[in-house]
Parts: structure tokens; sequence; C-alpha cells
């Protein structure tokens, strides 16, 4: 504290300095310009005509002019860098202490603008450095599970704190991002699942008209479904997109004064005025009512309010005259603050830009730096009319697709609990020389990617024969000859003959036949028969042309099909990553391992154009990408002589000859 105080002073000070500048800066003109030490006048209107004190001519007075616009231009740099220093200061305080971004402040060159409690030098932040902020979700199904990804994604981000993840999910969200976290392996993030099938009697009393169904009323339960222990949390919708730092949300819970428990946005629509269309009865809420998008809960407060009973009773007596609800916990939320408006703390609709038709949501931004968090709250999403629409699309596409990996990184400062698989890599990175010209390549091997199962909606009843198959490409399940084949008891890989299109617009095949007659007429091609012929060559497409049952081929040298095998066939070699040579070894260790190839005669995929990936293009332009992959062809090579002995000399010899 001392030290704070002590820069405070050098604050004045400087401050002091600039204030005085232009009045030390007039007195040293004022002396520098007296003639016969009469006293100068500061214009040429201060003084009388016959006024016996020294007027400038002309060229004086310009003179002068010039002079102090270049005093003022000087005071304005020095205004400028006093400026700066205080908010590198400020900066400074914000890493190795902590912050709060006050909440009608967007950044400015990265600064952000601290509120502290306390008295003059014995302030204490809001946001300690190294807090750890609770957000609560509720996520059901296989497209929430999508949506919420990218919503994680922004919030990880900007984030600077450590995140503590309470989702409300069922058993199909559960497993699908139970394992996503458990192999994207964030520091500082802890997750928590809690079973909304559990929850289900809870609100399942409550007729909703709203498509998230029963799971849009959950968050009614939140106070008790988290634990008693959690005092207060973040409340968001999956379809959130975030554009700062959570921790600016989460500093406004200290805002709260009296009984106020909720913090909500204002509703951007006409919705619970009632003048959409004629007849229209929106539940009862205050104005414009208030979006559940984002809340703020004071959990602590609201069990001590007894908000369980509170929300319950307002539900049973309004659903006598409604029936039903149609905004989900919404309509419920806003009955209860329509009775008791004491509750909420209202935030800058910043905090909420919702993205629906008919929002008056462009008055909460001006510029980019307002925008704190996007909602796409209509069930049209993306496809939205909004003035920005575009922009903000461009902003959720950037999360969704941005590598999730990326946001591994430790928090500076913020003490990390660190799982065995992490310090086992760990220790495998260290053991890499990073001096070596294919460092990157060999650390890709040791690297966990993140993991998003069935990432499409799926329908899966264990077989009794143990004959299940996983979907790796565009397969169809009535063709590919699993139980014939007796895939369950032998080794066997399926080959699915590969052809190609360069036309972005396609009318797939629904046929053999009708695939035939497209490669006759020069629509359809055999997979890179341009540019690498070699790679399915040995699927020998002549013959599978007139085939009707399975046929055997050997392998060749770089053949690369694509491939249906059992779950216990040997893994992809994890050093050939990117582009180069990953099908090809794969398929090299499937034929060591004997296994046999069968084409499928009725089975068929179609490689569509798309632009170049970012790894093809580093082989073409890159001669150190092209080494290290010749490097690492080597040392596979090595390796598979040494696992198969006298067996694995052919495939070096098929590559001398190729």
């Amino acid at each position: 504290m001392l030290g704070i105080c002590r820069g405070r002073r050098k604050f004045l000070a400087a401050t002091l300095t600039v204030l005085f500048v232009p009045a030390f800066t007039w007195i040293y003109l004022l002396s520098g310009s007296l003639k016969d030490e009469k006293p100068v006048s500061l214009t040429p209107y201060e003084a009388p005509a016959n006024s016996p004190r020294y007027v400038f001519n002309q060229r004086e007075r310009e003179t002068l002019e010039v002079r102090v616009r270049e005093v003022e231009e000087e005071n304005q740099v020095l205004r400028k860098q006093l400026s700066l220093a205080q908010s590198r200061v400020l900066r400074h305080r914000n890493h190795s202490k902590s912050y709060s971004t006050e909440e009608g402040t967007g950044d400015n060159e990265g600064v952000h603008a601290v509120t502290w409690n306390g008295s003059e030098c014995g302030r204490h932040p809001t946001v300690e450095k190294c807090e750890t902020i609770h957000i609560a979700i509720v996520c059901a199904g296989y497209n929430a599970s999508r949506d919420v990804v990218t919503l994680v994604k922004s919030v990880l981000f900007h984030r600077r704190n450590p995140l503590h993840f309470h989702f409300i999910t069922d058993a199909i969200a559960k497993q699908i991002l139970g394992y996503l976290f458990e192999t994207w392996m964030v520091p500082a993030v802890t997750v928590n699942f809690y079973d909304a099938d559990e929850l289900k009697s809870e609100v399942s009393w409550i007729p909703n008209k709203h498509y998230s169904g029963i799971y849009g009323l959950m968050k009614l339960v939140l106070t008790k479904t988290l634990p008693a222990s959690l005092e207060r949390v973040i409340v968001l919708d999956t379809d959130i997109t975030f554009a700062t730092d959570i921790a600016e949300l989460w500093a406004v819970l200290h805002k709260f004064k009296g009984q106020q428990v909720l913090g909500l946005v204002e509703n951007q629509s006409d919705w619970y005025l009632g003048n959409l269309w004629k007849n229209h009865r929106p539940w009862p809420a205050l104005s414009r009512g208030y979006n559940t998008g984002v809340i703020l809960l004071l959990l602590d407060k609201l069990r001590k309010m007894k908000w369980e009973q509170m929300w319950r009773l307002t539900a049973e007596r309004e659903l006598m005259n409604m029936l039903s609800t149609s905004l989900a916990d919404q309509d419920i939320f806003n009955a209860v603050i329509k009775q008791n408006p004491f509750l909420v703390y209202q935030l800058p609709c910043f905090w909420n830009v919702q993205l629906s038709d008919h929002t008056r949501s462009e008055q909460c931004y001006k510029d980019v730096s307002d925008l704190k968090v996007i909602h796409w709250n209509s069930p049209k999403k993306l496809r939205v009319k909004n003035k920005h629409v575009e922009f903000f699309r461009n902003l959720y596409l950037t999360f969704l697709e941005y590598d999730g990996n990326l946001l591994r990184r430790e928090l500076f400062g913020c003490p990390s609990e660190i799982d065995k698989n992490s310090q086992n890599l760990q220790k495998q990175l260290l053991e890499l020389d990073e001096d070596d010209p294919c460092y990157e390549f060999r650390r890709e091997r040791f690297t966990v990617h993140r993991n998003h199962l069935y990432f499409l909606h799926y329908a899966f009843e264990p077989s009794s024969e143990h004959t299940e198959v996983t979907l790796v490409a565009q397969l169809s399940m009535d063709r590919k000859s699993v139980l014939q084949l007796d895939m369950g008891h032998t080794k066997k890989a399926l080959i699915v003959p590969a052809f190609e299109t360069l036309r972005y617009r396609l009318s797939f095949p629904k046929s053999k036949a009708e695939l035939l007659s497209m490669l006759d007429m020069g629509t359809l091609f055999t997979f890179r028969y341009h540019v690498w012929t070699k790679g399915h060559a040995p699927t020998n497409f002549a013959k599978w042309r007139t085939a009707t049952t399975p046929y055997h081929v050997d392998w060749e040298a770089d053949f690369e099909p694509y491939v249906v095998v059992r779950r216990d066939c040997p893994e992809y070699d994890r050093r050939f990553v990117g582009f180069g040579w990953n099908k090809v070894a794969h398929v090299m260790e499937l034929d060591a391992q004997e296994y046999e190839f069968v084409v499928l005669p009725n089975a068929y995929m179609i490689h569509m154009p798309h632009a170049p990936s970012f790894d093809i293009t580093k082989f073409r332009s890159n001669k150190q990408y092209r080494i290290c992959l010749k490097t690492l062809k080597e040392e596979f090579q090595q390796d598979m002589s040494r696992r198969y002995g006298f067996a694995a000399l052919k495939y070096l010899t098929a590559e001398n000859n190729s």
C-alpha cells in the first residue's frame, strides 16, 4: 500500500507540473517580451487605444501567437504522456493485484479502468488476480453441446482468471463435454456436471411453448442444484459469444446493494409490451422486462430469501391465467421481478446484445469497443436480421473455427493443478531437442488433441455380435459387408473406392450405375487421377467397374486407400501430422500385420474440391518441411524393420524402386 500511495504522490507532482507549464511559459514569454520593463498585454484587445502600456506590432503579435500554439502542443504531448504513464501503472496494478473493469468503459489500448473499494490508500480490488469465476450453463443434446463449445472458447480467449464451469446436462451432453474437457486439458479450468434428469420433476409441471423445452426452465432451480457453498455465479445461455474478459462481468456482482440479487439486462424487443400482434398476451413484466440469457446470481442471498417458494408461488398464480410459458424461465423471472422490483440490479445492455428480430440492440453500442456479450437469442440464430449481423456472424465464426488447443495457455502467476497426463506430456516434451529442425513434427507426436464425441446426432445400440462400426468418413451403413466378411473374427481392411469431382456442386450419385455414368461423362474421376495415381491405383478401378462381389488386392508402395477396420487395428503413427504419409504409414503397418485388403464392390466415396490446407501449402513451399517429412519416413521404416524384421524389407525395397 505504501508503494501505491507513493506512486499516487508522484502522479500528483507530475499533474501539477503539467498544469503549471502554461503558467510558467506565459511568465517566460512576458519577461522575454517586456520593453523598458513595461507590462505586456496578453491580447491586443485588453488595452484601450490611449493606454500608456506597450502595444505589440503585427510581427511581434504573430511571433507570440506561434509560440503560444507551440506551447499548447507541447502541453498536449505532456498530458498524453502522463495519461500513458498512469495507464501503465494501472495496468501494473491490474497484473500484480487484480482488477475489475468499470461498467461504462471499454478497452483503450489494452488498458482497463480499475475499480477500488475502501479508503484512499487502504483499497482492495473487487476481483482478485487468481480469484475463480463460476459459470453455470444448462446444456442438453447434440446441438447445444456444439454451441456451448464456441461460447467456452470465446470466454477462454479473453479470460485472465481461473474458471469453474457448472454444467447442468443430460446424459448425451455430459458424455460429449466430459470427454471434450478431459482431452482439452485447459489449465486453471474446473468442470462439474449436474444431472438434468434429476431436476425434471422440479419444473416438469410448468407447460412451456418455448423451443428449449423443459431444459429452458432449469435456471429456476440453480439455488437448489449448485453447491450450498457457492455464493455467486454467472448464468449463461449456450448461444452467447463473449467479446471481453468475463472478469469484468464478475466484478459487477460487487456492486449489488441492499436486496439486489439478480443482475439482468433489459429485454431489447417489444415482447413484454404486448404490441407485437393483435391479442398478444405476454407474462407480466416491468416495462420491457428482462432477458435471461445472461444472469448474475447472488445464490447465498437468494437462498435466504427462499427463492424456491417465491418463484413457484408466482408461477402457479400466473399459470392460472396464462396456461403456459412462451419464453420458458424468462417469463417466470419477469413475473417475480414485477412483484419484487428491488431484486434486480440492471446491467448495461452491452452485457447482453440481443440479436433476435425486432430488437433495439443497436442502442447498446456505438463502436466495436462497446461490445461485451453477443446473444443469438433467435431460433434463426446466425440468419437473424440485423444491421451489423455480418460483423457479429464473423465474430462468432472466428471462435467457432478457432483452434481450441491454442487456449491451453497457463495463467501467469496463478497456481494450477497438473494431472498425471499433463505431467507425462511435459516430461516427454522436455526430452525433445528444441534445436532440432524437425522439432515441431516431433512435438506433435505427443500432442493430445481435443476430442468432440458424436459431433452430430447419433443413435448407438451395442451389438451382441460386437460388429459395431465407427464412421470416419461419408460412409453408408446399408452397404459396407461387415457381417458377410466376418470382420469380427478376421483381420480385414475393407477398401472404399475413392473418386473426386472438380465441381463445387454435385448431385451425389445414388447408385453405382449412376456413378459409372458420371465417370464416363467426365463429371467424376478416380481419386487424385491427375496428380497422384499411385495413392489409389492398387484399388484396381477397372476391375471395380464390373465387380459384384468383394475382391482382394495386394499392398503396393504409397498405397493410401480409405479403409474400414476393426477397432483394435494399429493406430495412426502420430509422427505424421498435417500433410504427408499418415495414411501411407497406416496402410503399410496393416499389411505388416497381415491384414487382407478387400475392395467393396458397391461402396464408394467422392472427394469434393476445397482450398489447399495450410500443411500442404507448407509442403509445397517449404524445403525444410519436405526434408523433415523425409527424415520421419526413414525413421518409420527403421522402426518397421525393428518390429517386423525380415518381413519389413519389402517396404524399403518398394520405396527405393518407386
